[in-house]
């Protein structure tokens, strides 16, 4: 007999009926999962992104 599991199910796991899928890598075009950002390509142009180095004066 299997031992009740109810208790290790996630209460944040969309409730979704039988026939649908919560995972919506299925769909997708391309192998691994979808990113968080959009349709942004990494490594971003240096150009766009908005960083500048420190410089580190040393007193003397």
């Amino acid at each position: 007999m299997a031992k009740d599991l109810s208790h290790r199910i996630d209460p944040t796991w969309p409730a979704k009926s039988p026939d649908d899928h919560v995972v919506n890598e299925l769909r997708a075009d391309v192998a691994g999962s979808m990113s968080p950002f959009g349709d942004l390509e990494f490594p971003l142009p240096v150009e766009q992104l908005g960083y500048e180095h420190p410089v580190t004066e040393i007193n003397k």
